[in-house]
């Protein structure tokens, strides 16, 4: 199932996809959660109830009506994995920048977080604002020291993001958080695609594009690290919660890669096969 949080006629509120419409959750249950981070907590009993309820639905609003927004705003933790795929690597040590010989996690600050079709704003403080095309993973249940072999069990679903990376202040320090948390440098979206829709999160093709230029493609086979391992390392720190978010990486030909950072007027969009796609247009920081 594909969880939305969507803006209609001034009101905000979460449904599911079907046939490009939009069914609001209260009208599949009454009684049904307000969140989708509720609606991953919950567990897979509530969800495989609700899309059974889905199919044949009637109701709801065209998807084109409506203004997707982030789909989970507001999650206690959202953690990134730096240089976690070969050919990003590879391209790393090319320019010199040493290759991390175990996982290289940092934070981006939830205040970061944008809707899947908001602005991104370039920092008038930056003049490196770059793009990661990244699958997103979203935990659906409460766990610390979770083998290798149990992390399937705590995903809620996967979510399309853009690492959006200010460059400059990233190498500024020794962790990245500065140059990873800019405001509007977290988009994400356009829904939770519920895990029970993937088969494989570790083979869907990614790829992201600005002003309609290729610039990144890869498969998300092509981790260091797949999933399973991140979150075992994670949880062997601290207690992941439902809504909690993790970005798994980025592929070659990053901005600074190729010589080419974002400016002003640039169109961004990211698209991985199965959860859809996110566009983001570059403007000026509004402070």
């Amino acid at each position: 199932m594909k969880l939305a949080r969507y803006t209609y006629r001034g009101a905000t509120t979460i449904g599911a996809i079907a046939n490009e419409r939009v069914v609001p959750l209260a009208m599949l249950d009454p009684i049904a959660p307000t969140t989708i981070r509720e609606v991953l907590a919950a567990g897979p009993a509530l969800i495989e109830r609700l899309a059974g309820k889905l199919v044949g639905a009637t109701g709801g609003v065209p998807l084109a009506e409506v203004r997707l927004e982030a789909p989970i705003p507001d999650p206690q933790k959202y953690l990134a994995i730096g240089m976690n795929y070969h050919d990003h690597a590879e391209e790393a040590a090319r320019a010199g920048v040493a290759v991390p010989k175990d996982q290289l996690w940092f934070n981006k600050q939830v205040t970061c977080i944008t809707g899947p079709y908001d602005p991104i704003y370039k920092p008038r403080v930056s003049e490196k604002m770059d793009y990661e095309a990244e699958l997103g993973v979203a935990i659906g249940k409460r766990c610390r020291y979770v083998s290798i072999k149990e992390a399937p069990s705590v995903v809620g679903g996967y979510f399309v993001a853009n690492d959006v990376t200010a460059r400059d202040w990233q190498f500024k320090s020794p962790t990245f958080t500065l140059g990873k948390s800019f405001d509007s440098h977290g988009p994400i979206g356009p829904w939770i695609t519920t895990v029970d829709e993937i088969a494989d999160p570790h083979a869907l093709q990614m790829s992201l594009s600005v002003n309609g230029e290729p610039r990144q493609s890869a498969s998300t086979g092509g981790m260091i690290y797949n999933i399973w391992q991140q979150i075992h390392e994670l949880s062997q720190v601290m207690t992941l919660e439902p809504g909690d978010l993790i970005a798994t990486g980025t592929c070659a030909n990053v901005g600074i890669a190729l010589g080419k950072f974002l400016q002003p007027g640039d169109v961004v969009r990211v698209e991985i096969e199965q959860l859809g796609y996110i566009e983001n247009t570059v403007a000026e920081e509004r402070v």
